[in-house]
């Protein structure tokens, strides 16, 4: 391995996230990563590919259904694109967000089946959809769910493949729903004997549904990232090329993905219909009219949900008294397409689970949640299913469908709840000051910034690294943005000086950068280029 990546901080970082081992070192800074698993070493994938296979064979309607985030749709494109190979006797379905909502539905089931569809295959989505999967099959049709979130108490009764089951064989139990998706991809494409550029062609799908939706870049998900990552930049795909030159992105790293790409594929299931972003995905490099087409909806269905998103924000934030153990609000009138991403901005400005829900007009609320580490918000909701219509997702996220009475009594019950949860554990609560390594300002260099690059991608469970800066003097503050939101500034001791940026709370910490006083600083350490040249530049996340 070459000297210029066995740098000893990165060495160190490796050491606090247990990577101590020759072989894991290796696995983990290698380019080439193998941590990759026989797709037939999981729980009832043979049964389903043996199915799907026939019913291919047999000339049979199959349809892929899945989610409408990033995930759901990358997942429709991969399992498209392998099966694609096999049958045109192939169509594919997302539901809207507004007038269907999340998962499987009786009255999508019988359109389905009026189309004349006979298999329905599951992605991102299914799993706790017991009654539609019996209503399915009461119709004659034949039923294959894929998923990655929770089980419910009893599993569909079809052919169903979720490495979180209790007894799964699967080695690594944390792949989105788009992982699962490629592993049953893999699965076919093996059996029929295609060629393996199918599956090889689907990494950049892969890994864009993986990053965005926020499971751990860890193991094999770390392996599917990185030759996705590598298949992106090739910009082979001529619909995320250009979605990629339109918002001018250039090199495509994990943050490229979730600050990029992920947002205008989701802002179409927001904001219109999922179908535009797979439409572009699934679009051949040759038609360029519509690769232009759904270029330009993204962009317009991401710019609105800027729009709305800040509405939702300030609206939601006018009622939090910041007393709140869990922020549980019911926000009439916002757009239930951003009502997500506004409750992930305000738990990252209360550090508190939120949950924000939104009239139907017919006596129902859908929410939607997202928690701070250390609570399991799917644990939580999923103690009082009773109150529920619908309720699904993960221990960071959840959405669900409930009255108003059951909201009403739903929220001194989480209030009570997570108020316990920070009684045991009350660190929980302080999340500010995280670092992972002090520095001396004589160690911020380009060459550390450079070998810190071998640690990507960077997300969930493998986070960029923050460094701690102690005692610097704050030089030359320079302003920027709206309501000079932003500041770059020199922070310097013992002769040694480090370029620095705060985005968006350079008020925030007025006082300090202002004083004149040694500061300390916790951020990352970034190569910034501009015009060709390169230079090193921390990241202020914090000054304490």
């Amino acid at each position: 391995m070459a000297d210029e990546i066995r740098n000893e901080i990165v060495l160190e970082l490796l050491k606090l996230r247990g990577i101590e081992t020759e072989e894991d070192i290796e696995e983990y800074l290698s380019p080439l990563p193998r941590r990759t698993y026989d797709p037939f070493l999981m729980k009832n994938m043979r049964e389903a590919t043996d199915l799907i296979l026939a019913e291919a064979e047999a000339g049979s309607r199959i349809c892929i259904y899945g989610d409408y985030d990033v995930d759901g749709i990358t997942s429709v494109c991969i399992l498209h694109a392998v099966l694609s190979k096999l049958t045109d006797n192939l169509t594919w379905h997302i539901p809207s967000r507004f007038t269907e909502g999340y998962g499987l539905h009786n009255e999508t089931i019988d359109k389905l089946r009026a189309d004349g569809v006979d298999l329905i295959i599951t992605v991102d989505c299914g799993i706790t959809s017991n009654k539609e999967v019996a209503y399915a099959q009461s119709l004659g049709m034949r039923m294959v769910v894929t998923d990655h979130h929770q089980l419910g108490d009893v599993l569909p009764d079809c052919i169903t493949i979720d490495p979180k089951q209790e007894d799964e064989t699967y080695p690594f139990r944390d792949l989105a729903g788009c992982g699962v998706a490629y592993k049953l991809a893999q699965a076919i494409q093996r059996q029929a004997g295609l060629d393996r550029g199918v599956i090889v062609g689907s990494l950049d799908l892969v890994a864009s549904g993986t990053v965005a939706d926020i499971v751990p870049l860890v193991d094999e998900n770390r392996t599917i990232v990185k030759y996705g990552l590598n298949k992106l930049n090739e910009r082979s795909r001529k619909g995320l090329a250009a979605l990629e030159d339109a918002i001018s992105l250039k090199a495509i790293t994990s943050g490229s993905i979730s600050y990029g790409i992920a947002p205008h594929l989701n802002a179409a299931g927001r904001m219109k219909n999922a179908g535009e972003a797979v439409r572009l995905l699934l679009a051949p490099e040759y038609d360029i009219r519509t690769i232009r087409k759904q270029v330009e909806t993204l962009i317009a269905c991401n710019t609105e949900r800027k729009k709305l998103q800040d509405e939702a924000y300030r609206r939601s934030k006018e009622k939090i008294t910041g007393e709140e153990s869990i922020i549980c609000l019911r926000v009439d009138g916002i757009h239930e397409g951003i009502a997500g991403i506004a409750a992930g901005k305000l738990k990252e400005d209360f550090m508190r689970p939120v949950i924000l829900a939104t009239d139907t007009g017919n006596g129902m609320l859908k929410g939607t949640g997202r928690s701070i580490d250390g609570v399991d918000l799917f644990d939580l909701l999923d103690g009082h299913r009773e109150l529920f219509a619908r309720v699904g997702g993960h221990k960071r996220a959840c959405g669900f469908t409930i009255s108003e009475d059951n909201f009403r009594t739903l929220q001194p019950l989480l209030e009570e709840e997570v108020r316990q949860i920070y009684e045991a554990d009350p660190s929980i609560l302080d999340q500010t000051g995280m670092y992972d390594l002090e520095i001396g300002a004589g160690d911020v260099t380009l060459e550390l910034a450079e070998a810190l690059r071998v640690m990507e991608p960077f997300g969930e469970a493998n986070e960029q690294p923050r460094f701690m800066l102690r005692d610097m003097q704050i030089l030359w503050p320079s302003y920027m943005g709206d309501s000079n939101r932003h500041v770059r500034f020199k922070a310097e001791k013992d002769g040694a000086r480090v370029p620095c940026v705060l985005f968006q709370k350079a008020q925030d910490y007025a006082e300090q950068i202002e004083s004149g006083q040694p500061v300390d600083l916790i951020g990352t350490v970034e190569v910034n280029t501009w015009n060709d040249r390169k230079e090193v530049q921390m990241i202020v996340r914090e000054i304490v």
